[in-house]
């Protein structure tokens, strides 16, 4: 039987990186992982003939425009990767027939609801970002009928740039933190992201297709809440203030409770979700 071929775009960032850790335990696919310089996906045609050449059956768009504040001074930027480069894989994927797994964020909802958010529930971002992800989802499920939504929040790993690296490089250099406790959500560990992400593919059936899904470790949490176990379980001992977003502001506008309801990934497959403090626990074992 002929091995499925998947093409994961963005493989430099995190959860790409994450699954290029994986496609070493799984042999049974055959991978490509393209960055930026490999493969320009704002160039239809580039990515047209990429998709020919190496007859790709599965798309796991990790490649997205992610600086949330710079995208406020910079919109063309963030919809040309966010926007065009999701419709670009989705028409060579409906062309060749192939499964488009397309990851966006909790930055779709404007934080304004008191419960979890489910997939049905209405979208409004706040900012340039959100809504360039928005309409990425909307042109992914649009131009592809085999196209996978997955939302996902707050994500960090071992790889790039992200929080978690961030409070441990400022917990060793700074004499005290402040980070906001109003704004509420949920970490994902990239790597529970990317199994998921084969598992979902593994066990992938014609009534998932066209869907949305939310992803994210078990759990909600602030950012302070966040911040302040990153520096415990690395026993670093500075001390962590909470502040109100009002005390920290930014460029973009952010969701205050951006929580998602993950109800319906765990019932429509195998998944388990770990709680969050488990994962950051398994990162932080590969920091120094």
């Amino acid at each position: 039987m002929l091995r499925k071929t998947i093409l994961v775009t963005g493989a430099d960032g995190q959860v790409g990186s994450e699954l290029r850790e994986l496609s070493l335990v799984h042999p049974d696919y055959a991978f490509h992982f393209v960055s930026r310089n490999d493969l320009d996906i704002t160039n239809a045609l580039a990515v047209n003939d990429y998709f020919v050449r190496h007859n790709i059956d599965t798309v796991f768009n990790c490649a997205a425009y992610t600086a949330v504040d710079k995208a406020e001074s910079e919109p063309e930027q963030a919809d040309a990767v966010n926007v065009w480069g999701a419709a670009n894989l989705a028409d060579a994927c409906r062309r060749q027939h192939a499964t488009l797994f397309h990851i966006s964020t909790d930055f779709v909802f404007d934080g304004s609801k008191q419960t979890p958010y489910t997939e049905s529930d209405a979208t409004n971002p706040l900012g340039v970002y959100g809504k360039s992800k928005l309409e990425g989802e909307r042109m992914a499920l649009q131009r592809n009928p085999n196209t996978v939504v997955i939302r996902t929040s707050w994500v960090y790993s071992a790889f790039g740039h992200n929080f978690v690296k961030t409070m441990l490089r400022l917990g060793k250099e700074k004499p005290e933190l402040k980070v906001v406790n109003d704004q509420i959500g949920s970490p994902t560990y990239a790597k529970d992201l990317a199994e998921a992400m084969l598992h979902m593919l593994g066990e992938m059936q014609s009534h998932h297709l066209g869907q949305v899904y939310h992803f994210s470790n078990d759990g909600a949490i602030s950012w302070f809440d966040f911040a302040s176990a990153i520096l415990k379980h690395k026993h670093i001992a500075t001390p962590v203030h909470p502040i109100p977003t009002s005390g920290f502001p930014t460029p973009a506008k952010r969701p205050a409770n951006s929580v998602m309801d993950k109800s319906k990934i765990q019932r429509e497959f195998t998944i388990r979700l770990k709680p969050w403090e488990e994962s950051l626990k398994a990162c932080l074992a590969k920091l120094p």
